[in-house]
């Protein structure tokens, strides 16, 4: 084992100032300053994906499930008014992320698994935030996704629940209901901040609500549609419960800040992780920052990692630049995902 320094990307002005120190198996690739090459553009031939905006090169069989990133930023999303208006200091990312199709432009933490087969698909979605109708106008029409089979929840904030209420476009106007898969402690959540839809019997008659139908879940395995989910129990920050969960072998834990270790045997043989990994420096109380993100790839050893739920310090491209690097170094495949992404995966 090495201890090895390591300095931020020159493009971090905040934090580029300090110096971090980690404990690797390895020797492990330094991060970039923005003087070195652009990087290598492997990641979508490694991952066999492509964006919402590459869509037309998508050759998907009939009975091909794909997996879709709905959002991949926090809950304020990316870009900050606060950076935009700022008349004493340019944000970077921010300022990129106002560019059309830039990868740095990130909204609330979803994915939607679009599970096909010969005889149909069904579009099943993990969380709805408060950013949600933006990501849905955003990809919905582009990729042909109309109707909203399931939607699943992994915790209660409000980037995880605070679209419920635009779920009404779906069952006022293109079919009469959506399944909602939410563990008790989270529904109690729900029923002060979306009573009216726990309990309709409250609504003005002739208004219009999303019309939910709520499916408590444990922390047992449970079927939607057929499809096997797993949940993955892990904190959130102290005493604040969060779930991941497991389909086919596709590994999803998108709020974290501590794994505990009954959850790691659900882990085994996962073949794609998508893990939390908020800033470049450090963990906070309730998320996992890059350095101790990559530990958990080093500790779980899937064969490949997106990372999600990015904020404004961490530059698409630089960051991928510098995790690139960890694949010649310690064969592991990780990269940062970005709203829109395709993957293709087996169920």
């Amino acid at each position: 084992m090495v201890v090895a320094s390591i300095r931020l990307p020159s493009s971090l002005a905040s934090l580029s100032a300090h110096t971090f120190r980690f404990s690797w198996r390895r020797s492990a690739p330094s991060l970039p300053s923005y003087s070195l090459p652009l990087f290598r553009p492997c990641f979508q031939v490694r991952l066999c994906s492509v964006s919402a905006g590459e869509d037309s090169e998508v050759k998907l069989s009939s009975d091909q499930s794909e997996m879709i990133f709905v959002g991949t930023g926090t809950s304020e999303g990316i870009p900050r008014v606060s950076c935009l208006t700022n008349p004493l200091k340019n944000c970077p990312v921010c300022s990129k992320a106002t560019e059309p199709g830039n990868k740095n432009r990130r909204l609330n933490t979803s994915i939607l698994i679009r599970q096909s087969s010969s005889s149909g698909s069904r579009n099943i979605l993990i969380d709805v935030g408060k950013f949600f109708y933006q990501s849905a106008l955003r990809w919905f029409p582009t990729l042909g996704i109309r109707t909203l089979d399931a939607v699943i929840i992994t915790h209660s904030h409000a980037d995880a629940i605070g679209g419920l209420d635009d779920l009404r476009d779906w069952t006022n106007n293109v079919q009469p209901s959506i399944p909602i898969y939410v563990a008790e402690r989270d529904f109690e959540v729900m029923k002060k901040t979306h009573y009216y839809l726990v309990d309709t019997s409250v609504i003005i008659p002739g208004a219009a609500v999303s019309m939910l139908q709520f499916n408590i879940i444990s922390e047992e395995p449970f079927v939607v549609h057929g499809l096997k989910i797993t949940p993955l129990p892990v904190w959130h920050g102290q005493g604040y419960r969060s779930l991941g969960f497991r389909f086919g072998n596709v590994c999803y834990i998108s709020d974290v800040s501590e794994i505990p270790e009954e959850t790691y045997p659900l882990l085994k043989d996962c073949e794609t992780l998508i893990l939390d990994a908020l800033r470049p420096d450090r963990s906070s109380s309730t998320h996992f920052g890059l350095p101790r993100a990559i530990e958990e790839v080093r500790k779980i050893q899937p064969k490949r990692t997106l990372f999600t739920g990015m904020m404004h310090l961490m530059d698409h491209e630089e960051v991928n630049s510098y995790l690139a690097k960890f694949l010649e170094s310690e064969g592991l495949d990780i990269q940062l995902s970005y709203d829109g992404l395709r993957i293709p995966i087996e169920l």
